[in-house]
């Protein structure tokens, strides 16, 4: 997942500032995608320029407000929807979409599921090994990289099984309304 696609899909449910985009990341992916704030702040920045978030104002405390634009919320339903990102493994793009999607409550999630399971299906049909005569060397490779993929896939739908048995209304939870504390964190006490 590009970092550019979840800040898009996090403006979702409404305007945000940097620092709340970047804990509301780490919170919805379980703890999965943990970055550098300043690459939230570069990313919004970048977004910004591809006209793809605007300023919203600012919080009563003078933090600056993104808001998606019709582009940006384009860019971030075509995610959901399952264009991945440029260069991105298929399976983390697939558990970070459907965990953002579980967490936020303005997503409907069973279309998301949906795609997912029939991109993965298709992944799944399409691993076949050749038959392979036996003698070894490059084909049998070609045969277990098949075997893998095929593997890979069947993981992926038992996976996307079991998040669709699962309770999607108590995953969702709306924006954190706490704010940072500001300064670094206190040092731990040793032990």
């Amino acid at each position: 997942m590009a970092v550019r696609d979840a800040l898009l899909v996090l403006l979702l449910d409404g305007p945000a500032y940097g620092f709340q985009l970047h804990g509301g990341l780490a919170a919805r992916t379980g703890g999965r995608r943990v970055i550098n704030v300043g690459q939230t702040y570069a990313t919004l920045d970048r977004l910004g320029a591809q006209g793809l978030v605007e300023s919203a104002g600012t919080t009563d405390d003078g933090l600056p407000l993104h808001r998606l634009t019709p582009t940006g919320r384009k860019a971030a339903a075509g995610w959901l929807d399952g264009t991945d990102a440029a260069g991105a493994d298929p399976w983390h793009e697939t558990v970070d979409r459907v965990l953002l999607a579980l967490s936020l409550p303005t997503i409907d999630e069973t279309p998301v599921l949906a795609g997912e399971l029939a991109r993965w299906t298709a992944r799944r049909d399409a691993a076949t090994p050749a038959v392979a005569s036996g003698a070894g060397g490059p084909a049998a490779l070609v045969d277990l990289a098949a075997e893998a993929d095929a593997a890979r896939a069947a993981a992926a739908l038992a996976w996307l099984e079991q998040v669709s048995r699962a309770d999607a209304a108590s995953l969702a939870f709306a924006p954190s309304a706490e704010r940072p504390r500001r300064g670094r964190r206190p040092a731990r006490a040793p032990a």
